[in-house]
């Protein structure tokens, strides 16, 4: 499992956003746009967010997450199922701190915002379950030809691998 994991990982480094599917009160689902974090321990992907936003909310209600990754050029994609943990923790929050989080966070006239020390912040671990994805190991025209000739032929393309990761 380790080099599948690799390459999750490696393919995760270069896609950075992902939509982050949450369950809301009304058991309706709802996604949104989250920037992946550096890797640290405590758990497998990082995110942060606002207190006060409803994903948090929804995350408190029920922890159940799905990420999902794609890149357009390549039309590699990523699904990942897992379990989130909220975290206020200071050490960690400093750990992980990225300058352009500060953009994120309104000045509501308090100093601290955007910092380390914003008392908004909170980072949103997720420890990943099983995922799925599309490593593309052919050169761009080459996927190009693959979708024309399924588009003509009927036939599946083959632009990659299917790698599975997890339950």
């Amino acid at each position: 499992m380790k080099p599948e994991l690799d390459k999750l990982y490696a393919l995760i480094d270069e896609l950075e956003i992902a939509m982050m599917t949450t369950r809301r009160p009304d058991g309706h689902l709802e996604s949104r746009a989250m920037a992946t974090q550096k890797r640290a321990a405590g758990a497998d992907l990082w995110f942060v967010a606002s207190d006060k936003t409803a994903k948090i909310r929804d995350l408190r209600g029920d922890p159940h997450v799905n990420l999902a990754y794609y890149k357009d050029r390549t039309r590699e994609w990523i699904s990942v199922s897992g379990l989130a943990t909220l975290s206020d923790d200071r050490a960690k929050i400093r750990e992980l701190y990225a300058s352009d989080w500060k953009m994120w966070f309104a000045d509501e006239g308090d100093p601290r915002h955007g910092t380390p020390d914003d008392p908004r912040l909170v980072l949103i671990g997720v420890d990943i379950h099983a995922a799925v994805f599309l490593e593309v190991d052919k050169p761009q025209p080459v996927v190009l030809y693959e979708l024309a000739k399924g588009w003509l032929t009927g036939e599946m393309p083959d632009v990659g691998e299917i790698h599975r990761v997890g339950a």
